[in-house]
């Protein structure tokens, strides 16, 4: 069963292939050509059909393209990890440990596998956007490329090229494929283990599990625990699947859990054994500690919101939690208006086409790779969905990339499978004949099949008294044993087989024209949350897309003939039995004009339901993105501006007036919006706060003696800031009196960078700021160490103040700058500590608008 079992599934439908210069075999009269419930999978890799490559080769060509034109134009991309990149650049402490700066002062909060391909490419390259994004662009090709050969491998390569254009024209994916988050290579890898997977099922190979378990491990490395979310998936397909026996599955899998542990384990284990002396503090942990990092901030704690030291969770339903990031927690999350616009264009289309697919594999085998791989992708759309979609923790639009690989899977296996049903529906059989597969030659033995009435069945003849096996032998023919057969046709189906056979074309036919027009109107509704935006592709998409759902349920109802004698069959899985119109031939091929008809609809058909995608990515392309929380497409009402928050193209926000989060109510300079109190600039939930507060209104909570900070950096007692700020203590629209804050890192000045590089070799850190962003853009300006005091939010206790003044003591701090941070739930109040201290012990001065203390001589007096 083991391997016998796998190759059966692998035989191409059809009649056996004919001696050179033979006749094409005549199919006896009276015959009729039912498909097999399953289409067996594709032929073996090198021989597709001629088209293929040049496809290939074009869809690589124009992801490439679409990925790479004017990257250059986002700038550092989220300055948090080009700041790691940098200091990896300069730094092998830094680039295994993924420091923040080469000074080792703390990581950031992530598993640095991502930031290691970056900083190799800076080594390389020099440092520039270019040679930071790149990599990450190429990543996207790549996945795009294998999951072509995935797909392809058991459905063909019009499955897989339909496949791969989904993936690439996926907006999100644009997104992040030009940006330099750790998504990128989290989803190469995992499109990669999703291949060695598909490989290991095929001939139950404990080596390509392995390798499965060895790409999620480094998956791990990326981006910690959101890269096992699909282990159970793969795991499960292995064990229903693949070719052998229970117990061998059993060892393979927990061999491929091992190789999970090890290649994920080792770094953690060297990050652990390290004294804490001797390396850099972990970012986003309150304890040092990576295994904190792990289970907490970056594990459980996103799916409970129980996260200390983050900025706000998701949207918990019921209202709970929030923050200004996140969407509502339930069901519908993956629909609304931050996320739908992001990847949820063709996500009905493929819960409606896994549905159908598995239909459509019925009661095939364990070992069916038509059930495998809607399996493989459909779980893995699932279990990752539900997660995203019910998490109530930090979750942001752009964690759904992971999600649009599955998509592309299922769409592209989908499509083919219902299509090729839908074409091969079954002709009525001629009264009294039980037709069950394809015809053989004149002299060949049937399989499965009846041979007319009259035509006496060849083949071996069993010995006397052995019931013999293959076809009845037609009334009035006797059998070898001398007895006589029974009248008509003994072999029977199941009444449940005979009714999917019978029901297999409508249904498939249905289940196509029902997803065209569910993805034509579920594109028609996201378009319409822009509603400026080249609005006339709403209505062409709408109209388009319906048209043709009715035209492909038109053309089903088209009378039908049976392939003449000789003709070539069609292999389902697309491979060398397959010719160049194995997709797009109509089941009526033998008419010239319902071929080409087909061909037109079906193209059409996928042009449409790309078109909504397709245009998202394309202005995602054509837009700079900048800061932590990037975001495809236009601005959508009530979601996410071109950019995303805190990722707005120039480090400005649209809409409003200067620091105004768009899609919001209300908004002036520097305001949350949606928040009770909030003048110009005014933190979030707190009562009044005109103009950064004035006699602690509107102070900053949690900072020593309450709810005014003493003399914040930069500030007069937290009120109107200095240059005519309307922070407290800052410029306009920045938070705390610098610049940059939480969520992005503006570009100083010439003066500032003059300030900071004069006598740079004589510190190890040029200044200090609160908070990773703020730091980073003036590292990267720089480019010396910066210490981000308290991490990304601020709010880890590294350093903690008596590490600080004795940093400032041995005279390694030059300057402190003032702003950055953002207060969080829990966590550490060290930086608040440190900033008060410095208020108190240094003279303030000011550099373009920008509060600086001088550590190494401007004591008061």
């Amino acid at each position: 069963m083991d391997r016998s079992e796998s190759l059966l599934t692998a035989q191409t439908a059809g009649p056996p292939a004919t001696e050179a210069g033979a006749a094409p075999p005549a199919y006896p009269p009276g015959a009729t050509r039912v498909p097999e419930p399953t289409p067996p999978p594709a032929d073996p890799p090198g021989r597709d059909p001629r088209w293929a490559r040049p496809a290939l080769l074009g869809l690589l060509a124009a992801t490439g393209l679409l990925y790479l034109w004017g990257l250059g134009a986002s700038g550092w991309g989220n300055a948090f990890y080009s700041a790691a990149v940098q200091a990896g650049s300069q730094s092998w402490e830094a680039f295994f440990y993924g420091s923040s700066d080469a000074a080792n002062s703390i990581t950031v909060d992530k598993t640095p596998a991502s930031l290691w391909l970056m900083a190799l490419s800076v080594r390389l390259f020099g440092l520039s956007s270019w040679s930071i994004l790149v990599p990450q662009a190429l990543l996207g090709v790549a996945s795009v490329g294998v999951l072509y050969a995935t797909v392809r491998r058991w459905y063909g390569p019009a499955a897989g090229l339909l496949a791969g254009a989904v993936l690439a024209l996926t907006p999100v994916a644009t997104l992040m494929f030009r940006f330099n988050n750790p998504d990128a290579l989290l989803v190469f890898l995992l499109v990669a283990a999703a291949y060695a997977t598909v490989r290991a099922v095929e001939t139950a190979s404990a080596r390509w599990l392995a390798l499965t378990g060895t790409l999620v491990g480094l998956g791990f490395l990326t981006k910690m625990l959101q890269a096992f979310l699909v282990i159970p998936v793969f795991a499960g397909v292995y064990l229903l699947a693949a070719p052998t026996g229970p117990g061998r599955r059993i060892r393979h899998l927990l061999l491929a859990g091992l190789a999970v542990v090890v290649s994920a384990g080792w770094w953690v284990a060297i990050v652990e054994l390290v004294p804490a002396s001797a390396r850099p503090y972990i970012g986003g942990s309150q304890h040092n500690s990576i295994l904190e990092l792990t289970l907490g901030y970056n594990g459980l704690g996103r799916i409970t919101g129980d996260e200390v030291g983050s900025v706000g969770g998701g949207g918990r339903p019921g209202g709970g939690g929030g923050g200004p990031f996140s969407g509502q927690a339930g069901l519908l999350r993956m629909f609304d208006t931050e996320v739908g616009g992001q990847i949820s264009w063709l996500l009905p289309a493929a819960l409606i086409l896994l549905v159908a697919g598995l239909w459509l594999a019925g009661r095939a085998p364990r070992t069916d790779r038509t059930r495998a791989g809607l399996l493989l992708w459909g779980g893995w759309l699932l279990v990752t969905g539900l997660i995203f979609s019910f998490m109530s923790g930090i979750f942001h639009a752009y964690y759904t990339v992971a999600l649009a690989p599955a998509i592309g899977g299922i769409v592209g296996i989908g499509v083919t499978l219902l299509w090729r049903a839908a074409r091969t529906a079954p002709v009525p059989a001629p009264a009294g004949v039980e037709p069950t597969g394809p015809v053989p030659p004149a002299g060949v033995a049937p399989t499965g099949l009846v041979p007319p009435a009259g035509v006496a069945p060849t083949g071996p003849v069993p010995p006397a008294g052995v019931a013999p096996t293959g076809p009845v032998p037609p009334a009035g023919v006797t059998p070898a044993d001398g007895g006589s057969a029974p009248a008509g046709p003994v072999r029977r189906r199941r009444p449940t087989a005979a009714f999917a056979g019978r029901w297999r074309g409508p249904v498939a036919t249905l289940s196509l024209t029902g997803t065209l027009a569910v993805t034509t109107w579920w594109s028609w509704h996201l378009l319409g949350r822009s509603p400026e935006w080249y609005p006339w592709l709403r209505t062409t998409v709408l109209v388009t897309g319906l048209a043709v759902a009715a035209l492909l349920l038109l053309l089903s109802l088209l009378p039908r003939t049976t392939p003449a004698p000789g003709t070539k069959e069609l292999a389902s899985g697309g491979g060398a039995g397959a010719d160049a119109n194995s997709l797009i031939t109509p089941a009526w091929r033998g008419r010239r004009a319902g071929r080409w008809l087909g061909a037109v609809v079906v193209g059409v058909g996928l042009a449409v339901g790309l078109a909504g995608p397709a245009a998202y990515a394309l202005q995602t392309a054509a837009t700079p993105h900048t800061g932590a929380i990037p975001s495809a497409g236009p601005f959508v009402a009530g979601g996410f501006g071109p950019g995303g928050r805190g990722g707005f193209p120039g480090g400005r926000m649209p809409g409003g007036g200067s620091g105004e989060f768009p899609g919001f109510p209300g908004g002036g300079n520097g305001q949350f919006p949606g928040f009770p109190g909030g003048g110009t600039g005014a933190f979030p939930g707190l009562p009044g706060g005109q103009d950064g507060g004035s006699n602690g209104t509107g102070a900053v909570p949690d900072f020593p003696g309450g709810g005014q900070p003493p003399a914040m950096p930069g500030g007069q007692n937290g009120g109107t800031g200095q240059n005519g700020g309307t922070g407290p203590g800052g410029s306009r629209g920045q938070r705390g009196g610098g610049m940059g804050g939480l969520l992005d890192a503006r570009e100083p000045s010439a003066e500032m960078t003059a300030l900071l590089t004069a006598d740079a070799d004589d510190y190890t850190w040029v200044a200090a700021t609160v908070g990773s962003n703020n730091a980073s853009g003036y590292q990267l300006a720089t480019g010396e160490p910066v210490m981000p005091i308290g991490g990304f939010n601020g709010s880890d206790p590294s350093p903690t103040l008596a590490q600080f003044q004795r940093y400032v003591a041995d005279g390694r701090v030059h300057y402190f700058i003032g702003g950055g941070g953002f207060r969080a739930d829990g966590g550490s109040d060290a930086s608040g500590q440190i900033a008060a201290w410095v208020a108190q012990t240094f003279t303030a001065t000011t550099v373009d608008g920008v509060t600086v203390y001088d550590l190494s001589s401007g004591r008061r007096g």
